[in-house]
C-alpha cells in the first residue's frame, strides 16, 4: 500500500516492524556530529545534526546508506538477532 505524502516516521503503515536483517549502531565516541548520515538517510530517521544520531529503529529499513556515507565510519551495521 502506497501512502501519498507520508513522511518517514509519521504513520504506522511505513514502520518496518522486525523484518530488517541489519540495523545501524553508532559508536558515540567516534561520531563527529556532522549530520551526513541524516542527510543521506532515505527514511529520515537519523537524529539531529550537531548531535550524536538517535535512530528510530521502528522506521529504519537497514539499508546501510548511513554507514556507507559516514566520513569517520562510526556507524556499524549489526545483524538483527531473531526472536
Amino acid at each position: 500500500m502506497i501512502i501519498p505524502h507520508a513522511k518517514p516516521g509519521t504513520t504506522v503503515q511505513v514502520k518496518t516492524g522486525n523484518w530488517k536483517a541489519l540495523m545501524p549502531i553508532v559508536e558515540a565516541e567516534k561520531c563527529i556530529k556532522c549530520g551526513i548520515c541524516q542527510n543521506f538517510c532515505p527514511e529520515g530517521i537519523m537524529g539531529q545534526p550537531t548531535k550524536i544520531p538517535e535512530i528510530d529503529y521502528d522506521y529504519c529499513k537497514g539499508c546501510s546508506i548511513c554507514a556507507n556515507e559516514c566520513p569517520v565510519k562510526c556507524i556499524e551495521m549489526k545483524r538483527v538477532e531473531g526472536e
